[in-house]
């Protein structure tokens, strides 16, 4: 199967049942209880036997959407993600219910989290996403289900996730009691793909572009790191690793490592890539990431930037725009608000309506053609919300026509990463 271009359903081969491995391993739902050696042996003889197989969950029948291979990993994914951020602070437990099941129901296979959700991130709400998802995991088959999660990279201002330290790391301390709460939180037996958020040692995040030279500071190996994750997969807590709002530099050291050292290969990376925001991905990471090269599976977050390009912040006195998060929380995303992105938004709701397409057709269309998307996170307050999302994949006429291409090209050409404050 090549790791770069869609399947379709029916040329999945069957696989073994996951359900019945879980079983053979006697997992526990509730708890997670210490491995003996033979214990460890013995799981770790299951996984070789399985490893192989393509592991997808349940799609419909019907459903249009593409499923992807995961970078070297088994992982075969919807090329829709469904985000989670929102849920415990914007969306309440029943409305989260409500979009995990619809947006399963109509063929998504993922979903994504991470120990500091919901945005923003504070101590009040910490782990509440993961407490939503864990109630609707409860009425579904485990094995149906991809649970992708995120610990913690370097910071000083959320220790309150840790017990016994005030500055966050990605050491093994740190993974191992961030995979521990995350497997609490989740009543999960192990968890599917563990993302580093962003990295332990300095680099330019969330809007910065450029890389401060006075900024870089000690951090934890790569090999360290690597060594933490090889013991949670051993131990059948996690499946496949991958990294967040990385650079080249940070991926081809992680490859490197894993290689030399024969430590676990990263299978992804979950970047921000939308209109507004190409440029960090496709000067070089895409290079990097490319399946003939290091084969890193993108999964790009924010591919409608946050709202911006729905095109309802245009006017900031609608009421779709008074709920927005970019005016709920001030502050929050300021680089789509503080910079050019919404003359290039205008643009490109321009370009959208020229060709008879919505700005959430065009964003998500676009988004979902690009040759180095394996999936998109897409975030949603409703299930109206998702709906739109949903149905812009598959009703959007694919790949999109070419003048409309060209169209998104001038104005980038005009507009290069607006979104750069």
């Amino acid at each position: 199967m090549a790791t770069s271009s869609s399947v379709s359903l029916s040329p999945i081969p069957p696989f073994r049942s996951t359900a019945r491995i879980i079983s053979q391993l006697n997992f526990t739902r509730h708890s997670i209880q210490p491995l003996s050696n033979a214990r460890r042996r013995r799981r770790m003889l299951v996984r070789t036997s399985y490893v192989k197989t393509p592991i997808t969950a349940k799609q419909a029948d019907k459903n249009a959407l593409q499923y992807r291979k995961l970078g070297d990993s088994d992982l075969v994914i919807s090329e829709i993600t469904l985000g989670t951020m929102t849920f415990g602070e914007q969306n309440t437990e029943k409305e989260a219910h409500e979009m995990l099941s619809y947006a399963f129901e109509h063929g998504v296979n993922i979903l994504d989290t991470a120990e500091g959700y919901p945005v923003p991130m504070k101590k009040e709400t910490q782990g509440r996403t993961d407490l939503y998802i864990s109630t609707w995991l409860k009425s579904q088959p485990r094995d149906k289900v991809i649970v992708a999660t995120k610990v913690c990279g370097h910071s000083e201002r959320f220790g309150y996730m840790r017990e016994n330290a005030k500055v966050l790391r990605v050491d093994a301390g740190n993974i191992k009691e961030s995979v521990e709460n995350s497997l609490k939180r989740l009543n999960t037996d192990y968890i599917d793909l563990l993302q580093i958020h962003w990295p332990d040692r300095y680099v330019a995040l969330f809007g910065e572009y450029t890389y401060d030279y006075s900024k870089w500071r000690p951090s934890v190996p790569f090999v360290e790191q690597l060594r933490a994750f090889q013991e949670l997969i051993d131990e059948g807590k996690v499946r496949y690793i991958g990294v967040s709002n990385e650079t080249s530099y940070g991926v081809m050291e992680f490859v490197h490592a894993a290689k030399v050292e024969g430590l676990p290969k990263i299978a992804s990376i979950q970047n921000s890539c939308s209109l507004l925001v190409r440029c960090h991905f496709e000067i070089d990471l895409v290079e990097v990431c490319h399946p003939k090269n290091c084969n890193i599976g993108l999964l790009s977050y924010s591919p409608m930037a946050g709202g911006m390009l729905s095109g309802k912040y245009l006017d900031e006195n609608s009421e779709a725009a008074k709920k927005g998060r970019l005016n709920l929380f001030p502050g929050y995303m300021e680089r789509y608000k503080g910079s050019i992105s919404r003359e290039a938004t205008v643009k490109y709701v321009e370009a959208a309506k020229k060709h008879g397409l919505t700005p959430v057709q065009l964003a998500l269309g676009f988004a979902r053609d690009r040759p180095f998307m394996t999936s998109s996170i897409i975030g949603a307050t409703s299930v109206e919300q998702l709906k739109e999302d949903i149905d812009a994949f598959l009703t959007t006429e694919r790949p999109l026509p070419a003048e409309v291409l060209e169209d998104i090209e001038a104005i980038f050409k005009r507009y290069k990463d607006p979104a750069i404050v």
